[in-house]
C-alpha cells in the first residue's frame, strides 16, 4: 500500500526568463521623428512662409517695377539694339558695359554696367523701351534681379543675417526628407494599405484624431517635400559645396562655351545665380557696342531666340555669349559664341548635349523657383508650404494634446513618446548596415549629422539620469 511519502516529488520548473523587448526600428523613428519635429520644425515653418513669398515675387516685381519693367504700349519694330545701348550709356556714362537682355514683347531691354562701388555680383541696370530706345528706369542688381526680388531671396535663404543665415535653410532642408520618410514609415506601421491616404474620422478625438490628420496629409506632401528638400541643399553652404564637387567628379556640370577667340577648351559653369549675369570686364581694349547688331543677326539666324541673356566680351580677343534664358517647360538654354568683328559662330553648345544630371540639376532650380510651368508651378509650391505649415502646426496641437491631465500634473506639453535608449532596440544588422549610412550621410550633410550627434548625446544622458533616479 503506497503512502503520500512514496510518492514522487513534483518536478521542479525552470526559472522563467522574460522576453526583451522586439528588436525594430520603430522606437527610434518614433522617438528621432519626435525630436526632430519638435527642434527643427520652426525652421522649416519659416522656409515655408518666406517660400511662399520668394514664389509669387515674379506678380509683385512686376507691380512694383512696372515703370522699369513693362512697355505700357508695345507695338512696332524694336530699334536696333545698338541704339538701345546707346540710350543707356548716355544714362550711365561711367563703367563697363558687361550684358545686355533684349527685350521681348512687352518687356523692356536691360543693360548692365559696372559702377565703382559696386561688386562683382552687382551691376547698375539701366532699362529700356526696345521700341522708341527711352530709358525707363535705373536700379542696382543682383546677377540681374531686382533688389526686391533679391531681398525676397535672402529672406529666404538667409533671413537677412548673412553667413550665419544661410545655416538656417541649409538645416531645415537636411532635416526635412528625414521628418518626411520617418513620418511615412511610422504611419505605414499603423496603417496599411489605402487607409494611409486619408484620415481615420472614427478616430478618438484628441491626439489619435490629431494624428490621423497629421500623418495622412505629410503622406500626400511627402514627395514634394523631398524634392523641395533635395533641391534646396544645392542652394546650401555645405551641403551645396558637396553636391557641387560630386557633380564635377561626375562630369555632370553645365557646359558652357568657350570664348577665346584664339581657341580654347569649355569650362563649366556656375550655380543658379549666374542665370543672365556677367563677369566685369577686364581686358583694356574696349568692345564697340555696334558690334551688338551683327551678334543678335548672327543668333538669329542659328535659331537662338526667345528672351536672350547676351555676355558683352572683356576685349577684342574674347568672343560674344548669347544664350537663351527661358526657364518654362521646355527649357530653351541654347548657347554660341560668336566673333563680334565678323559674325561668325566660334562655339556652340546645345541644352540638348548637356550631360544628364545638368539637365535634371537645371529643371529642380527652375521648379524650386516656380519658374519652370508658370503660374501652375507658382500655385503648386504655395499649396505644398501652406499643407506644410498645417502638418506642422499639427504635430505641435499633438504635443500639447500628449499633455498629462490627471492626478495634478501640470505639465504643458507631452514627453517623448518612447524613453530614452530607443537605438538600443536597434536589431544587430540595422546598426552594422546603418552605422556607416549615416556617417556618410553626415558627411556629405554636415548639418544632419551634427544635430543627430546632439540627439543622440542628449538621448544617452536622459537616459543615464533617469537610471540614476531608478537606482538601476
Amino acid at each position: 500500500m503506497s503512502t503520500t511519502a512514496d510518492a514522487p516529488a513534483p518536478p521542479i520548473s525552470a526559472p522563467v526568463r522574460r522576453a526583451g523587448p522586439a528588436k525594430s526600428f520603430g522606437p527610434l523613428l518614433l522617438r528621432l521623428h519626435f525630436y526632430a519635429g519638435l527642434f527643427v520644425a520652426p525652421f522649416i515653418l519659416v522656409a515655408a512662409l518666406t517660400g511662399i513669398l520668394y514664389a509669387f515675387t515674379p506678380q509683385i516685381e512686376r507691380a512694383v517695377y512696372a515703370d522699369e519693367l513693362v512697355v505700357a504700349d508695345p507695338g512696332g519694330p524694336a530699334r536696333p539694339m545698338s541704339d538701345q545701348v546707346a540710350a543707356a550709356r548716355a544714362t550711365h556714362p561711367a563703367g563697363d558695359l558687361i550684358a545686355v537682355r533684349p527685350g521681348t514683347g512687352e518687356l523692356t531691354t536691360q543693360v548692365d554696367f559696372t559702377s565703382p562701388e559696386l561688386d562683382v555680383e552687382h551691376a547698375h541696370t539701366v532699362y529700356v523701351n526696345p521700341y522708341t530706345a527711352e530709358v525707363t528706369g535705373q536700379l542696382t542688381t543682383w546677377w540681374a534681379t531686382t533688389p526686391m526680388r533679391t531681398w525676397f531671396d535672402d529672406l529666404h535663404t538667409s533671413l537677412h543675417l548673412g553667413t550665419i543665415g544661410f545655416y538656417y535653410s541649409e538645416f531645415a532642408a537636411s532635416w526635412l526628407w528625414v521628418i518626411a520618410l520617418g513620418g511615412v514609415l511610422l504611419w505605414w506601421r499603423r496603417q496599411r494599405g489605402t487607409r494611409m491616404l486619408r484620415p481615420d474620422l472614427a478616430a478618438k478625438k484628441g491626439v489619435r484624431r490629431t494624428r490621423t490628420w497629421h500623418a495622412s496629409t505629410g503622406l500626400w506632401l511627402s514627395v514634394g517635400l523631398l524634392f523641395l528638400s533635395a533641391t534646396g541643399l544645392t542652394w546650401s553652404e555645405h551641403a551645396g559645396a558637396n553636391f557641387d564637387a560630386a557633380v564635377d567628379a561626375l562630369r555632370g556640370s553645365r557646359p558652357a562655351v568657350a570664348t577665346e577667340l584664339t581657341g580654347g577648351a569649355a569650362a563649366p559653369t556656375g550655380g543658379h545665380h549666374s542665370e543672365g549675369g556677367a563677369a566685369p570686364a577686364t581686358g583694356n581694349t574696349p568692345v564697340d557696342p555696334v558690334a551688338l547688331d551683327t551678334v543678335l543677326t548672327t543668333a538669329a539666324g542659328a535659331g537662338i531666340d526667345g528672351p536672350l541673356a547676351v555676355a558683352v566680351p572683356a576685349d577684342a580677343t574674347t568672343a560674344w555669349t548669347v544664350t537663351e534664358m527661358d526657364g518654362l517647360w521646355p527649357l530653351r538654354r541654347d548657347s554660341i559664341a560668336v566673333d563680334g568683328a565678323t559674325g561668325a559662330i566660334t562655339d556652340r553648345i546645345d541644352y540638348a548635349d548637356w550631360p544628364v544630371l545638368a539637365k535634371v540639376t537645371q529643371v529642380g532650380i527652375y521648379a524650386h523657383m516656380g519658374d519652370l510651368f508658370g503660374l501652375a508651378n507658382q500655385i503648386v509650391l504655395a499649396a505644398l508650404a501652406l499643407g506644410l505649415v498645417t502638418v506642422i502646426v499639427w504635430g505641435y496641437r499633438m504635443w500639447w494634446q500628449r499633455r498629462p491631465t490627471r492626478n495634478g500634473s501640470r505639465a504643458v506639453a507631452g514627453a517623448p513618446p518612447v524613453g530614452p535608449g530607443a537605438w538600443q532596440q536597434l536589431p544587430a544588422w540595422g546598426i552594422v548596415a546603418g552605422v556607416p549610412v549615416v556617417l556618410a550621410l553626415s558627411y556629405f550633410l554636415p548639418l544632419f549629422g551634427i544635430p543627430l550627434a546632439g540627439f543622440l548625446v542628449a538621448d544617452l544622458i536622459t537616459g543615464a539620469i533617469r537610471r540614476r533616479r531608478a537606482g538601476t
